[in-house]
């Protein structure tokens, strides 16, 4: 009973707001001046918007000046610290904090910054709280750790129907991403300038887009490997064999990067996925293969987020990435049906690849077989060979389960 009085109320939140946005106050935006960090040249990627973010202030007496203008304190929810990380640490760049209403509809609706530059999803900061006000100084805390500060610019009711629809391509409250903005996000967005203070400790390590950079190659292509999920052998050959591609040039490396910040309810936690990664990273040490972690909350967007993630490596140095079939795709809870067809993400990157400065590298289809171990579908098509399959539901099951997964 409690559930279904929780999506009543969903439903009636995404009916309320499918009206036109009712602004409270919407003062423009400034954006501050930020600093290139030192590091920018030590990959050739070219950061998104041409200067990579670092808002983190380097000195105890600067930290302290911030927290001492605040006014008001926060918790932030896992979904909100992964956002603050990444704008603070500029995986976000070229963005400085919480997008205003402006910027918010700008790429709810155009894909886009208010300046025409390519944007994926929206990154707001939410709340039900009727006392916080454009002007209010807010320190950001993860628990007792001081994360960031906040000068709010604006406060504003979205139209999270439109909203989800524009973003997600549907309102249905099935679809974990519709079903995030009605029933976890609070009832007013919010923008404001984040002064960055210190980055979450996590169980996983997520070193910021600077110190990877640092890390890579500069004369080489750098294709990224993005996952939610726990890594398993067919990830392993998909990443490796991308390599191959004819799309990457000569000694490309490959950086696996992960996500490990909240996703879909049904999903294996972050530190379960991390560890999988680093056992895999133990037993293939390659120099062709770098391994990080992201603090991102996924919104199971397909076409919309595969630009996002695109974006985010990007910043990190990426000059590739690699697209699967039905990337960040979704189905839903109640029909099972898929929101978004197998190779959707796939064409969008390959629309918005040269505009944002990202190749975009399709994933070979891959199947095991009883004969051959590892081929193309299509090889084993030809071939007649039997193809083993497990689904990524079955493989999460078996993991639950402490089953052994099979090659």
């Amino acid at each position: 009973q409690t559930t279904t009085m929780k999506l009543s109320l969903a439903l009636l939140s995404l009916a309320a707001t499918a009206s036109a946005f009712s602004s409270i106050s919407t003062p423009a935006r400034s954006m501050a001046s930020v600093r290139a960090a030192t590091q920018l040249e030590a990959a050739k990627q070219t950061p998104h918007g041409g200067t990579l973010v670092d808002l983190i202030l380097k000195s105890d007496d600067a930290k302290a000046a911030a927290v001492a203008a605040t006014t008001k304190e926060l918790q932030l929810t896992p979904r909100q610290l992964c956002d603050v990380e990444l704008v603070m640490n500029g995986g976000f760049s070229p963005i400085t904090g919480f997008m205003d209403e402006a910027t918010y509809k700008s790429v709810v609706d155009d894909l886009a910054l208010p300046d025409g530059l390519i944007f994926g999803l929206p990154v707001v900061f939410d709340t039900d709280d009727e006392d916080l006000s454009p002007g209010d100084i807010v320190l950001l805390k993860d628990g007792d750790r001081n994360i960031a500060t906040v000068e709010f610019t604006d406060k504003f009711l979205p139209n999270k129907a439109y909203e989800t629809l524009k973003c997600y391509g549907t309102s249905e409250i099935e679809h974990p991403g519709a079903l995030m903005v009605a029933t976890e996000r609070g009832k007013y967005y919010m923008g404001g300038k984040i002064t960055g203070l210190d980055l979450p400790v996590r169980d996983f390590p997520c070193k910021t887009p600077a110190e990877v950079r640092e890390t890579l190659p500069d004369d080489v292509d750098v294709v990224a490997f993005q996952c939610r999920n726990p890594v398993h052998r067919a990830h392993y050959e998909l990443f490796t064999r991308a390599l191959d591609d004819p799309l990457i040039g000569a000694d490309g490396v490959v950086l696996v990067h992960p996500t490990c910040g909240p996703t879909q309810a049904d999903d294996i936690p972050g530190v379960v996925r991390y560890k999988t990664y680093e056992v895999l990273k133990e037993e293939t040490k390659n120099d062709r293969t770098r391994w990080e972690y992201l603090p991102y909350s996924m919104h199971m967007a397909g076409p919309r987020e595969a630009i996002q993630h695109m974006m985010i490596r990007k910043n990190f140095g990426c000059t590739h990435f690699i697209i699967g079939r039905d990337m960040a795709g979704s189905k839903s809870s109640i029909t099972g049906e898929d929101y978004y067809g197998a190779y959707d993400a796939q064409d969008l990157a390959k629309e918005k690849g040269p505009e944002l400065g990202v190749i975009p590298v399709p994933s070979l289809n891959l199947v095991y077989t009883d004969e051959e171990g590892y081929v193309t579908a299509d090889e084993a098509k030809e071939k007649n060979l039997s193809e083993k399959k497990l689904s990524g539901t079955k493989f999460r099951q078996m993991l639950r389960g402490g089953e052994d997964i099979p090659e």
